[in-house]
C-alpha cells in the first residue's frame, strides 16, 4: 500500500498536520514516538492560543485526543516508534522505523522537532523543573518580581531575556565570551533596560539549591575568579540540537543540521518533502508558530498531490 502522505513527528507541527490531513480526506499514516515535543515537561504553558494556562502534559495530551478522534479511512497512527531512514525509489518514498517496518508514500512532512542543549554544570539536571527551565515563554510568568538570569548570548538568549524583563525584578544574562551572536540592534536595545545586568567571559559551574533554585556560580574566565550570583530563577538559551539525523542522507541541513526549506511554503530541496517546526531552519521556535507552519505545509502537500 502507498500512503499519500506520512506525518513524522507528535509535536504541535506533527498534530496540526495530522488532523487537516485527516479533513482533507488524505490517505495518511502518522508516525510518533510520543506526544507533545518540547513542552511536554513544562509545568504550566501560558501562550497556547485558546488556553489561558495549560500544562505541557495536559497539553500532549490534548494533542493526541485531537489527533486520535480524526483516525478513520484516511488516518492510521503508529506510536511509539522513530523513523531512521528514508529514501527514494523512483517517485516513491520509503520510511523506515526503528521496529524494522518500512512504508511507502508519495509525500512526506517532517515535525521531528528538536531538543534543548542542555547545561552541562553541577546540580543542572537535578533542579531541572525546579527553577531552572529552558523555556522563558513557558515558564516565565512563574518568576514575576524575581531575580532571574538568563544563560547564551544568541537571540534566543536575548529574546527570553526581553520577556522576563516584563515582568521580573532584574535579568542578568551571562554569555560564556566576550562577543554576543545575536544581532546588534537586539543587543544594543535590551542594553538599554536598567534592570539588565551582562556578565562576559563566565562559565557556568554549579546552580545552587537544595529543593529549589537559589543561585549559581560562575567562573570568570579572564581571571579564573570563581563569584555566586544569587537568582530565583535560570533561563538557558545555549542553542538546540535538531532531530534530523534520520533526513541527513537525503535532505540537504544547514550548518547546525536544521532542514532547510522555503518558509512560503514548507518545501524542502526535495521535491515531495515539506517540512515544519523546530527541526526546520525558521527564525523563531514556538508551539503556535510550529502549528502554523505544518498547516501551511499540509495545505501546499494537498495542492501538489491533487495537481499531479
Amino acid at each position: 500500500m502507498t500512503y499519500d502522505l506520512i506525518i513524522i513527528g507528535g509535536g504541535p507541527a506533527g498534530t496540526a498536520a495530522a488532523v487537516y490531513a485527516a479533513r482533507k480526506r488524505l490517505k495518511t499514516l502518522f508516525i510518533t514516538a510520543e506526544w507533545g515535543g518540547q513542552s511536554v515537561v513544562s509545568e504550566q504553558i501560558y501562550n497556547w492560543i485558546g488556553s489561558s494556562s495549560i500544562s505541557g502534559a495536559d497539553l500532549a495530551e490534548n494533542f493526541k485526543k485531537h489527533v486520535l478522534a480524526n483516525t478513520g479511512d484516511s488516518l492510521e497512527v503508529k506510536e511509539g516508534y522513530k523513523v531512521n531512514h528514508i529514501s527514494k525509489k523512483e517517485n516513491i518514498f520509503l520510511v523506515k522505523t526503528d521496529g524494522n517496518e518500512e512504508f511507502e508514500t508519495k509525500t512526506i512532512l517532517i515535525a521531528s522537532g528538536s531538543g534543548r542543549r542542555k547545561l552541562e554544570a553541577k546540580n543542572a539536571d537535578r533542579l531541572e523543573h525546579k527553577g531552572l527551565t529552558y523555556c522563558a515563554s513557558c515558564d516565565g510568568p512563574l518568576f514575576d518580581g524575581m531575580d532571574v538570569a538568563v544563560i547564551g548570548g544568541g537571540n534566543a538568549a536575548f529574546e527570553s531575556a526581553s520577556q522576563l524583563l516584563a515582568y521580573c525584578k532584574s535579568v542578568t544574562l551571562i554569555n560564556r565570551s566576550e562577543n554576543f551572536r545575536a544581532d546588534e540592534i537586539t543587543i544594543e536595545k535590551l542594553t538599554k533596560n536598567p534592570k539588565l545586568t551582562i556578565i562576559k567571559n563566565a562559565e557556568i559551574l554549579e546552580i545552587q539549591g537544595e529543593k529549589f533554585v537559589e543561585g549559581l556560580v560562575y567562573k570568570d574566565k579572564i581571571s579564573g575568579e570563581q563569584k555566586e550570583l544569587k537568582v530565583s530563577g535560570i533561563f538557558v538559551e545555549i542553542g538546540q540540537i535538531p532531530n534530523t539525523d534520520f533526513v541527513k542522507d537525503i535532505l540537504p541541513l544547514d550548518e547546525i543540521g536544521r532542514i532547510k526549506i522555503d518558509a512560503w511554503n514548507q518545501k524542502t530541496e526535495v521535491p515531495g518533502i515539506w517540512a515544519a517546526g523546530d527541526c526546520t531552519n525558521i527564525l523563531y521556535h514556538q508551539n503556535n508558530i510550529a502549528a502554523g507552519d505544518a498547516v501551511r505545509a499540509l495545505e501546499d502537500i494537498y495542492l501538489a498531490i491533487h495537481a499531479k
